[in-house]
């Protein structure tokens, strides 16, 4: 096996002999080495040699690690295809003639498109507080019923919303929420989209509940499958034989996508789940600012946690920096990640596109951006880039964070549209995934007043000053 790829050690061998048909959960703490163990589990199921022999589908949710997991695949694994969800539902739909052409919606259009539907339900519906919220609000909700599979007023009136803290949904508004559903719809098929990401899910398992025929793949291995939703993991389970087999691996407290759902509600049939607790990505000291942020008031009561073990590496202190503004924390950033990519990887990671902006232009000249259509992953020392969700399941020796001010985290939009609590809570898991990407260096950088949702315990940090 090449090198690029480490040998799995201790209990993580176990997992690649889990039973090959039915369905199996692996949760582990950032670090343990879930991403590794998929692909050894893709290279056991998919060997030519064994009777369960299969071809087998790798998924991931975002491209940026689909281009890494493929990096990492060695050439000998034929079968085994590697590639996000999305991709298969488009897939799987156009091979059964269900998709047209550009017919999904992107996230612009969508909000667009809700926005004007709440304004049509508005004129109807005069004097209703459930039209102070922003637009965010309602794009939020829809994506919440849409990833559910939720098909009436009546399945949504009854369902529980999980996920949602700080501005819960009375029900009594339910059914003005469901008509401003309705009426996105209908917009949206008016301009000649059949689908969003967040609804094609459901239309890959009604087909796959109609499709009789042969399946592509025996085996369906899920990577940071926590961001995966109800009705994604409802279709995979469908989309594979009687004989075949679905492994799921997760973090939930790495879950950033909004679904905040456990894995259980989508039906998988698992009679016991794996639990990797050891550290093996980061230094004993990011580590532990790593647990003491899932120890946050935030993370409070998230169902299948897996609290991790400190590894036994130590190294430095993350450090953080107060800046006086932010052409400081731009020049600081800049400044570290160049003189570090000299010798390790360096990720500048940041909470949207709009920080993104700000400071891309003052880093090297070959610094890789993080994105869905990166053609191939580059190895050894460099700069790397992108939004805390990009860098989701990847890893560099040297991160940096700038822009960790109270004012910016959490985002004052998501406090506007679901309440402080609630964009605490969705802000709070972004930081502790961008954290978690620090192998042995970590570099924290405010002005002004440091955001509260890093824990303020002295002994984490060395704090300086520029």
């Amino acid at each position: 096996m090449p090198t690029k790829l480490p040998k799995p050690i201790r209990k993580q061998r176990e997992v690649l002999y889990l039973p090959v048909t039915g369905h199996s959960a692996i949760l582990g703490t950032a670090g343990s080495g879930k991403t590794t163990l998929a692909l050894y589990r893709a290279a056991f199921l998919s060997a030519h040699e064994m009777s369960h022999y299969g071809r087998t589908l790798l998924l991931t949710f975002n491209q940026a690690l689909v281009t890494y997991l493929n990096y990492l695949k060695p050439h000998e694994f034929t079968h085994v295809r590697i590639e996000n969800y999305h991709k298969f539902a488009r897939g799987y739909l156009n091979s059964r003639g269900k998709i047209g052409r550009n017919s999904i919606c992107d996230p612009g259009l969508k909000k667009t498109l809700v926005e004007t539907a709440v304004h049509n339900v508005a004129a109807l519906n005069t004097g209703s507080p459930l039209f102070e919220r922003p637009v965010e609000f309602f794009v939020d909700e829809i994506q919440w019923i849409l990833s559910h599979g939720i098909q009436s007023a009546e399945e949504y009136d009854k369902t529980e919303r999980t996920g949602r803290t700080g501005t819960s949904l009375l029900r009594k508004l339910r059914p003005v929420m469901f008509a401003i559903l309705t009426e996105y719809l209908r917009l949206r098929n008016l301009a000649g989209k059949e689908y969003d990401w967040d609804d094609i899910a459901s239309a890959v398992k009604r087909e796959l509940s109609n499709d009789n025929s042969a399946r592509m793949y025996r085996h369906i291995i899920i990577d940071e499958g926590q961001d995966f939703s109800p009705e994604m993991l409802r279709s995979l389970a469908l989309a594979i034989p009687d004989d075949g087999s679905l492994t799921f691996f997760g973090d939930v407290a790495q879950q950033i996508y909004g679904q905040r759902t456990s894995w259980r509600s989508a039906g998988l049939t698992i009679s016991s789940v794996w639990e990797f607790k050891e550290n093996y990505r980061n230094t004993r000291e990011i580590a532990k600012l790593g647990l003491a942020i899932s120890q946050m008031p935030y993370f409070a009561g998230v169902a299948d946690m897996v609290e991790p073990k400190s590894p036994k590496a130590g190294g430095s202190l993350p450090t953080v920096v107060m800046c006086k503004d932010q052409v400081e924390q731009i020049r600081i950033a800049s400044k570290m990640a160049a003189d570090a990519s000299k010798s390790s990887s360096v990720g500048v990671l940041f909470k949207n596109h709009e920080q993104e902006r700000l400071l891309a232009p003052y880093l090297p000249k070959d610094s890789i951006k993080l994105h869905r259509d990166m053609p191939q992953w580059r190895e050894g020392p460099g700069v790397f880039y992108g939004t805390y969700h990009a860098a989701k399941g990847l890893e560099f020796d040297y991160v940096i964070l700038p822009f960790l001010d109270a004012d910016n985290l959490p985002d004052q939009t998501n406090v506007q549209a679901h309440g402080l609590e609630d964009a605490q809570i969705q802000d709070g898991r972004l930081l502790y995934v961008a954290v978690t990407r620090a192998k042995t260096y970590l570099l924290l950088l405010h002005g002004g007043t440091l955001t509260a949702l890093l824990p303020t315990t002295p002994s984490l940090y060395v704090e300086v000053t520029p």
